[in-house]
């Protein structure tokens, strides 16, 4: 199968080439990489033209934007831009984050997830952060959510949920409109991906309220938004974010934000985040 990589990068320079190799040393090799520089001050867009230079099948595109680092909105944007570079003679399409470490066979293993069912939309491993000198499970989602930082879609999949959404809560509503069009996702626990920097180390203070607008925007309703925030916050160590959460939630509603997803959609979304708490409650 052929597949292609888009990597959203901004001020990378520390991570960058350990990611890349990783990609150079797959099993099976990508057909083609594009690293999108998102207005870097640092040495990034020189890193991935040493590899450019090397490979011909790793391309750097430029891309302007404002630096304020807001979770969702630039890292998809930066992904679009990539993508409008792409013919789409793939067979599966993957938004990777710069600063992963990827073990040599993570693409291969992919492929044959991908070949064993063809109603398989989306295939990821899980992250691994380095505490104490040991490489542990980043354990922020359920282990049947793909971290937004190495998604692989199916083309037919990917074409069908219409892309990626530039908003926070993108790397869920692809799962759960995934899961409306009646597709599968699999995720793979043999495939630890080393993340080298912690999810969110570049959010700013102005980004606090954004995760609960995503809950609102997935559709969630106030109840679905309590559990999660809860639950989210805990998982992150820090209790007391449930409140920002549920205050960014408020927020959108009162300003009647726009939902990322269609009434039919939200409907289905509620229905099958309620099934899975009873599930884990009984």
């Amino acid at each position: 199968m052929k597949y292609y990589i888009v990597i959203p990068s901004y001020n990378e320079e520390k991570f960058i080439a350990l990611t890349i190799q990783s990609l150079v040393e797959q099993t099976v090799l990508p057909s083609k990489i594009v690293v999108v520089n998102d207005n870097s001050t640092d040495r990034t867009a020189e890193i991935v033209k040493g590899f450019s230079e090397k490979h011909s099948w790793i391309t750097l595109v430029n891309k302007t934007s404002d630096s304020i680092h807001l979770p969702g909105s630039k890292v998809i944007q930066a992904f679009q831009k990539g993508l409008e570079t792409l013919d789409d003679e793939y067979d599966f399409i993957v938004k990777a984050d710069a600063d992963l470490i990827f073990p040599s066979n993570y693409f291969e293993t992919i492929i044959n997830h991908f070949k064993s069912d063809e109603r398989i939309g989306m295939v990821g491993g899980f992250a691994y952060i380095e505490k104490n000198g040991d490489w542990i499970l980043e354990n922020l989602t359920d282990k049947d959510h793909i971290r937004g930082a190495f998604k692989a879609y199916r083309k037919e999949c990917f074409q069908q949920i219409g892309g990626l959404k530039p908003a926070m809560g993108w790397d869920t509503v692809d799962e759960l409109l995934c899961k409306f069009c009646n597709w599968k996702v699999v995720t793979d626990e043999t495939l630890k991906v080393k993340h080298l920097k912690p999810t969110g180390a570049n959010y700013n203070k102005a980004a606090r309220y954004k995760q609960g607008e995503a809950f609102y925007c997935l559709g969630y309703g106030f109840f679905i938004t309590f559990i999660a925030s809860l639950k989210l916050a805990f998982r992150k160590g820090k209790p007391l974010l449930s409140i920002d959460y549920i205050k960014g939630f408020l927020k959108a509603k009162l300003a009647k934000k726009p939902l990322l997803v269609t009434d039919e959609q939200a409907k289905f979304i509620r229905k099958y985040r309620l099934q899975k708490m009873k599930e884990k409650l009984f």
